[in-house]
């Protein structure tokens, strides 16, 4: 009797339906498998330093296609390039011909004039894309869209006009006579209030250096040679 008695209570513990199991199932392993994602992405997700370097920090160390170069913040154009470690790109400006960094908050002393806006190089340090390296560019490139004849250009330095309809229209090939692969540059000819200016690039390891300065500067263009030379010196010593 007493066995008749439980019966009924047995009978209704009822098993869960297969489907309503197979539910339960896949809803936990959904769980653990976005468990596992939020976890890996957490790992995975780039993540900018906490702290803000000041632009009178020391210079960083920055990497550039396996190239070290030691940048003061001051330099950096860009705000999310203020940071040490491998970067593809850092946009960098000094002035001219102190090669400092220019202060934001400095001022000019009353009476006296604003500081130019041209006094100043601008730098760019960027992954080179593989190609000819600049030297071989003016080699073996840049000829086949010049006039064949050069053009007396500053004291010691040639000229050679890039063709209408060239990649290069608009701009000049200057570089110096004696040594052209010491010194040479594309420059944009200017026009109206929008002065003339020069691009030089050079190329350290696979990192490709591309400065741009006003080319009313090559009046005195070997003060300029040096000038370039020693502001890499400082960025990268063993350049020099």
């Amino acid at each position: 009797m007493a066995g008749s008695a439980h019966a009924p209570a047995r009978h209704r513990r009822r098993r869960m339906p297969r489907s309503a199991r197979g539910i339960v199932l896949f809803a936990a392993m959904l769980a653990v498998a976005t468990g596992a994602v939020a976890f890996v992405s957490y790992l995975l997700w780039p993540r900018w330093p906490g702290a803000e370097v000041s632009l009178d920090a020391p210079a960083l160390p920055i990497t550039v296609a396996d190239v070290t170069f030691k940048v003061p913040p001051a330099a950096i154009r860009v705000a999310l390039q203020r940071r040490s470690g491998a970067q593809a790109r850092v946009d960098l400006v000094f002035l001219w011909p102190s090669l400092t960094p220019p202060d934001p908050a400095a001022k000019p002393a009353p009476g006296a004039a604003p500081p130019s806006p041209f006094d100043r190089i601008f730098l760019t340090i960027a992954e080179s894309e593989g190609g000819l390296a600049p030297v071989e560019r003016r080699k073996t490139i840049y000829p086949r869209y010049t006039l064949r004849e050069p053009q007396a250009g500053p004291e010691g330095l040639a000229l050679l006009v890039f063709r209408n309809g060239s990649p290069y229209e608009g701009e000049d090939l200057i570089y110096e006579m004696a040594a052209p692969e010491r010194f040479f540059a594309r420059c944009t000819r200017g026009s109206g209030p929008t002065p003339g200016t020069c691009l030089r690039e050079q190329r350290i390891g696979a990192a490709e250096l591309s400065m741009r300065f006003p080319r009313a500067w090559l009046d005195d263009w070997r003060a300029v040679t040096q000038t370039i030379d020693r502001l890499i010196a400082g960025l990268h010593p063993s350049a020099g």
